[in-house]
């Protein structure tokens, strides 16, 4: 991405904010190890609660890891939506589209959270509330990769997928049993543009 040299960093920044898109389609260049550590090193500066830490990253680079995260993901969304009762032809549609966003990509990045070093409570009430927490520290952690990919001139989207089925990422990418996805990243050089609007500002603040 370039910017211009009079901005102010805080202008700098506002502009990675405003400019940054999800982008699906990539080209096959490779990425380089130490900039996909860069990217993570920046989101391990995130804030989190108790400063704890409890995000954690597995990182996929070679296409037969993807390839297999995709299929087993692709066969229990198959499932799920021929237990809704959809469309044969609308499952496989959408099948095919989620198997060709992983696949497309050089990088896949699993974001995770984790219990370990967290604090425990007898009463479910603060139980959840602690993992709430430990959600909200790993999705700031993804934020920061975003923004400094946009930055690197990287493309990357934010998928929410592992969500529905946590246990099948983990058991097929033989995760840690601790570890908890919550999303994925995929990573790589922008094969295509897209615009995004939002709506006004307004519409969603309130001063008190």
């Amino acid at each position: 991405m370039t910017i211009k040299n009079n901005l102010s960093p805080a202008q700098i920044l506002f502009n990675l904010i405003k400019t940054r898109r999800s982008i699906r389609r990539y080209t096959t260049d490779p990425i380089p190890p130490e900039t996909i550590r860069h990217l993570l090193e920046a989101a391990t500066w995130a804030p989190s609660a108790h400063n704890r830490q409890p995000w954690r990253f597995a990182v996929l680079t070679r296409a037969a890891d993807i390839k297999r995260l995709a299929e087993a993901m692709g066969a229990r969304l198959r499932a799920d939506r021929s237990a809704d009762g959809d469309a044969p032809a609308d499952i496989e549609r959408d099948v095919a589209r989620s198997y060709a966003r992983l696949t497309g990509a050089p990088v896949v990045i699993i974001v995770c959270l984790s219990m370990a070093d967290m604090d425990s409570y007898p009463d479910p009430r603060r139980s959840r509330n602690e993992w709430v927490m430990a959600a909200q520290s790993t999705a700031m952690a993804a934020q920061n990769l975003l923004l400094l990919a946009h930055a690197e001139g990287l493309a990357a989207c934010w998928i929410c997928a592992p969500l529905f089925a946590p246990d099948l990422v983990r058991e097929t990418l033989a995760l840690p049993v601790d570890w908890e996805p919550q999303g994925l990243i995929t990573l790589g050089r922008p094969a295509e543009t897209r615009d995004k609007a939002r709506l006004p500002i307004d519409t969603k603040i309130k001063f008190l």
